[in-house]
């Protein structure tokens, strides 16, 4: 993968250290930081403490530049939830040698027009799980921004969900799928970094004994899915008294690669 200007809040859970000197290196420079928030006062402004006895405090109205309420300040709920979590910030100038201002929102915003002007559909980018619907999962690609990967992106073998795959605060790489350059919206895939068909099935050998999920339990005309792997899955006929995400042992009778099947038998 190559460098990424942004990677998700958290990814390397490392606390900048700052001194007089490099504090004033970084508001030159325009860096962007990171730092572990300690707590959350009555007006939801944030503080996060460095070496050296220094804090960092974000008012609320630099925490973010997304999820806004109609005054124009961030929702009381993400100021709380932003405490013991890491979060990106530029310094935005000092107060006396203790105490600097910082800001996430203008991390955020250049994060935004990065996804808006410099992301390109089919880029691979780090991400880390924020919060899992039925539907997919949403997932921090960088600077505070969150793009979705639904159900059926995730994984080739049928899952019923994103549950089976993620979990929050997960670290995994994801592709771009598509972006909305107005609104900045990200979607995102993650099945197509699982390898291909041919590099899974290269993995198995007919003749052998393997585990498999079985992922399909209805009757029908082909017979039972079952997965091999995220990105691989066979068939066997149908049995009676199989139940979804059950674990089994299954003989490979026979691997197609040129129609890419897998035939199966439950032992």
């Amino acid at each position: 993968m190559k460098t990424l200007k942004f990677k998700p809040e958290g990814w390397n859970n490392e606390i900048t250290k700052l001194n007089e000197e490099s504090i004033n290196k970084c508001i030159r420079e325009d860096e962007i930081l990171q730092g572990l928030v300690k707590k959350c006062d009555d007006e939801y402004n944030l503080y996060v403490a460095f070496e050296n006895g220094i804090t960092g405090i974000m008012p609320r109205q630099e925490i973010e530049a997304i999820n806004l309420e109609e005054n124009g300040l961030p929702k009381t709920d993400i100021c709380t939830g932003k405490v013991h979590k890491f979060v990106q910030f530029k310094i935005k100038e000092t107060i006396d040698k203790k105490n600097i201002i910082i800001s996430r929102k203008k991390v955020q915003q250049e994060a935004l027009n990065w996804v808006k002007n410099d992301l390109t559909e089919g880029t691979k980018v780090l991400g880390i799980v924020k919060n899992i619907k039925p539907y997919g999962a949403f997932i921090e690609i960088g600077g505070g921004v969150v793009g979705l990967a639904h159900i059926e992106d995730l994984s080739i073998a049928r899952i019923k969900s994103p549950f089976e795959r993620l979990s929050i605060g997960q670290k995994i790489e994801v592709m771009v799928k598509s972006i909305n350059r107005k609104t900045g919206q990200v979607i995102l895939s993650h099945k197509e970094l699982l390898g291909s068909w041919e590099e899974n099935a290269q993995n198995f050998i007919p003749g052998s004994t393997v585990k498999g999920i079985i992922r399909e339990t209805e009757k029908n005309k082909n017979g039972i899915f079952i997965e091999l792997a995220p990105n691989l899955v066979g068939m066997v006929e149908y049995q009676e008294g199989l139940k979804y995400g059950q674990t089994v042992d299954v003989y490979i009778k026979k691997i197609d690669n040129e129609r890419k099947k897998i035939k199966l038998a439950i032992i």
